[in-house]
Order: C-alpha cells, then structure tokens, then sequence
C-alpha cells in the first residue's frame, strides 16, 4: 500500500472527524479507509487514532504524525504547482498569521503587489491576536511582536515597535496619574493575554529595568478591543505605539509613564525550519521587508 496515499487518507480522516465523512471526500470506499488506517498504525506499532461508534481522537502519537504529515503534504503541493507552472519562481499556497491591527494597517496593503508579482502562488491571511502553533495550525509564517520564545523556529527580523502606556484623561481624572510603575498595581489595568489572570509589564528608565505586576478586571487577546476599552475609560492599557499615535494626537488618549518606556520591542517573522528553502516564504518576507512599512513602527509616537 502507498504510504503516501495512506498518509493523505490519514489527514483527511482527522480533518473531516470521522472515517465515513473521510471516505466521502476523497472519494474512497469506507472499506479502503480504514486498511489504510490499520496499515499505518501497524508500521508504527502503536495506535493513531482511538475510535468510538460517534468520533475519532488522536492518540499524542497520531497528533505528532498528524502536525508532520500536513506540513509534507503542503510541501508537496507547493512542489507540484512549481514544477507544474514550469518555472523556477514562487509558486504554491502561502498561509500567514499576523496581529489584527498590523495585518489590516500593513500587510494587507502589501498583498495585492505580492499576488500581481508572483502570479503562481495564493495567499491565506489569519489576522490573530494571539501566539500560533505553526505546524498544527497549518500556519508558514507568523508575524509576532516582543521577545520570542526559545524553540526551533527561525525568525527573521522585520522592524521594532514601541510600547507606550496610556488613558482616557475621563478615566485619570477619576483616579489620578500613576507616577511609577509600582502606582499600577492601584488601578485598573486593561490585560492583553491569553488568558485570564495578572501578567507583568516591563519598563526601563536610565538604564535600569522595573517590571510591575498588574490586574485588572477586563482582559482580552485582542488589542483593538483593549483600546476600545480604554477610550471609554475603563482602565489603562499598554499598545503599540503606532496603534495609538493617532488617538494620542487627538487628546482621547494620555501617554503615562513615558519616563519609564522600554526599548523598542522587534518584530519578527517567524517559520519552521523545514520552510527554510521555501520560495514563497522568503518572497513574502523579502516584499515586506522591501516596503519598509514595518521597520518604521518605532517612530510612530513623538517624542
């Protein structure tokens, strides 16, 4: 039997949830499905899937298989529309995930000469305020802002953002302006996390690091909800600098602790080291690095 093939039927098994929907799309007898199930779990040794009359679950075994075989089978597709277009240029299917508000304001903007260059390749952007699991989200590159994780991932340099600390004046009005990191723990702070709970902000002043723990009682892992908030008064949240230059000029935002701002955070993309040699990826990359758009974020407040 093809490994190949069984490798497919294995992916779409766990995409469509069940063996019967599988054999529906492929089209393929549910019959023929399931050999090739019991085929790879029996070159393995140990079982892929747990099947119940009602769904399927992946064994921790059949996730890592699962995360390996889709980023192959994208590699060949990639492959195959190259060859097929006959050229050495970029080809295939690009899938990006980038903040919200960055991908709308920068990205996008980017696309349609990235698309009108390389007329062979499509493009799926993802915009999530949140950190990607690469290879189980299927995800080539990832743009993400601050300090990175160690992990095998290559990341590639984009520009730097400054993170400033701001508030309705309505809201400091009630409550008064923190004078120093520590003063945060004394209001309500507007978290943007993952998760619910208090997460630490760093700052930096003549050289020497602070960090405050705050809390707050709205969080949320989009920003733009974040600044929302803020303009209505209910807190004091912590953006990118290019986020809210423009509502700074306007007064509907004060800068606070400006004494105390860190050094511009990078911007990074980052992809899996088996893209390493991809085309497509570093086309993208090399495009919005070209533009500038991103190198220049750090400026985007007066000092």
């Amino acid at each position: 039997m093809d490994r190949f093939e069984a490798m497919h039927v294995f992916v779409r098994v766990v995409e469509a949830g069940s063996l019967s929907a599988a054999a529906r799309a492929i089209p393929m007898s549910l019959t023929s499905v399931s050999r090739h199930l019991s085929t790879l779990e029996r070159q393995f040794g140990m079982p892929l899937l747990r099947r119940t009359t009602r769904r399927i679950a992946l064994t921790d075994e059949g996730r890592l298989f699962f995360q390996r075989a889709k980023s192959i089978l994208a590699d060949f597709d990639e492959m195959s529309t190259l060859i097929g277009a006959g050229c050495s240029e970029p080809a295939g299917r690009l899938r990006i995930a980038t903040p919200s508000l960055l991908g709308r304001l920068l990205i996008a903007p980017l696309l349609p000469r990235f698309l009108a260059r390389y007329p062979h390749v499509s493009v799926e952007m993802m915009l999530i305020d949140r950190s990607v699991n690469l290879m189980e989200e299927d995800i080539h590159v990832a743009i993400r802002m601050g300090r990175l994780p160690d992990s095998t991932l290559i990341a590639r340099k984009l520009g730097n953002v400054g993170m400033v600390v701001c508030a309705a004046p309505s809201y400091l009005q009630r409550h008064g302006v923190p004078g120093s990191p520590n003063a945060l723990s004394q209001h309500d702070c507007l978290v943007f996390s993952d998760r619910p709970g208090p997460i630490d902000w760093h700052f930096r002043r003549a050289d020497t690091r602070h960090s405050a723990r705050v809390a707050g009682r709205l969080w949320a892992n989009s920003l733009d909800v974040l600044v929302a908030a803020a303009l209505e008064g209910a807190g004091i949240v912590r953006a990118p600098s290019w986020q809210v230059a423009q509502l700074v000029e306007q007064g509907r935002l004060q800068r606070i602790l400006a004494d105390y701002e860190p050094h511009p955070a990078a911007i990074n993309a980052i992809y899996e080291r088996a893209r390493r040699t991809s085309l497509v990826v570093h086309a993208f990359l090399d495009c919005v690095a070209e533009s500038g758009a991103v190198g220049g974020l750090a400026k985007a407040l007066p000092d």
